[in-house]
């Protein structure tokens, strides 16, 4: 058996965040269970992220250009060639037309991942956008007539770590004893430490919190001493492996808009979010009107009292938690990455 590689672009930074190489690493690890081998190729230097896809059996290159410019397609390319790939993910804002085409002319065949129709052309072979506003294909309508569209969170991919929890049912408890905090891997505005402020604020001495953050983040050291100067019962992971774990502990979660709601909304975890970035405002807005999530705003718009109150109302609504739980399972039934990468298997054979 020929094992088939693929090259997966895609970066991470404390601005960019770590969403982007996260749920690409869902799909590297869905291609090896079909026994394929993945290559990431990454523009920033993260020993935190390196080592993650290292002991996942992943090899990983760095790239010497500027991001998402004709050389940096060049250089994805001859890697792409060097270890005889036979797909290219790309996962970025900044991989535009221009730059789908300058891999396209190679022959090769090409994925891209996609959240609100960024491009001005889409030439890829498929276009995967896993979002629940995806509702029309009028975002792209300017594609070629080879591209496939990949739509809807039925290929919400997440990673192996929760494919274990597949058939896993929650209870919910009627009063909100254990919340978990998370937002992404780097957090640069720090909305972390205004979500622990805001829980000082409420003051529920019998509420037990974990907060999550991210190898990337830059705040650590002013969330360890904000925790610990905190009479409350709140401890702080970093970098953390057991995430559906956490998720299963805790009966409710205040986390940002992205990815992390397609994990939340597959365990079933009743979720406030806070939206941290523009492109998450419409996912986050139409989750609120589905009844999966409460969208509680803009960051640097709501208070610590706002954050508090919401959090105090869904302490006791036991019945509004569990239709937000049922509502968030049917919506993401966890074989989101199977389907993508059947896919991409399929169009080799």
């Amino acid at each position: 058996m020929i094992i088939k590689k693929i090259i997966i672009r895609a970066d991470a930074s404390i601005q960019v965040g770590t969403g982007h190489v996260m749920r690409c690493l869902a799909l590297a690890q869905a291609w090896q269970d079909k026994g394929g081998e993945v290559i990431f190729i990454l523009a920033n230097k993260s020993t935190a992220l390196e080592n993650r896809l290292l002991s996942e059996g992943i090899k990983v290159v760095y790239l010497l250009a500027e991001t998402g410019s004709y050389e940096d397609a060049n250089q994805t390319v001859d890697f792409a060639q060097k270890f005889n790939a036979q797909w290219i993910v790309v996962d970025g804002y900044h991989f535009r037309a221009k730059y789908q085409k300058a891999i396209k002319d190679f022959g090769i065949r090409l994925l891209v991942f996609d959240d609100y129709g960024h491009a001005e052309h889409y030439y890829a072979d498929l276009v995967l956008n896993q979002n629940i506003v995806v509702n029309n294909k009028d975002l792209y309508r300017n594609r070629e007539t080879y591209t496939q569209l990949l739509l809807g969170t039925q290929y919400a991919l997440l990673r192996r770590e929760f494919w274990q929890w597949q058939n896993w049912q929650r209870e919910i408890n009627p009063i909100t004893r254990k919340l978990l905090v998370t937002f992404g891997g780097s957090d640069p505005d720090n909305v972390t430490l205004k979500v622990i402020q805001a829980l000082d604020w409420l003051n529920k001495d019998d509420l037990e919190t974990i907060v999550v953050i991210g190898g990337t983040n830059p705040h650590h050291e002013v969330l360890q001493k904000e925790v610990s100067n905190s009479s409350l019962a709140i401890s702080l992971q970093r970098n953390v492996s057991n995430m559906p774990e956490l998720m299963a502990w805790a009966d409710l979660a205040i986390a940002a808009g992205g990815s992390t709601n397609w994990e939340l909304a597959f365990m079933g975890l009743p979720s406030l979010v806070i939206t941290v970035a523009d492109n998450q405002k419409a996912i986050a807005t139409e989750l609120d009107t589905q009844g999966i999530v409460i969208h509680i705003g803009w960051y640097q718009q709501i208070t610590l009292e706002k954050i508090g109150m919401v959090v105090q109302e869904f302490i006791y609504d036991q019945s509004k938690r569990e239709e937000m739980s049922q509502k968030g399972k049917k919506l993401v039934n966890g074989y989101g990455a199977r389907h993508v990468t059947s896919k991409m298997a399929n169009m080799l054979s």
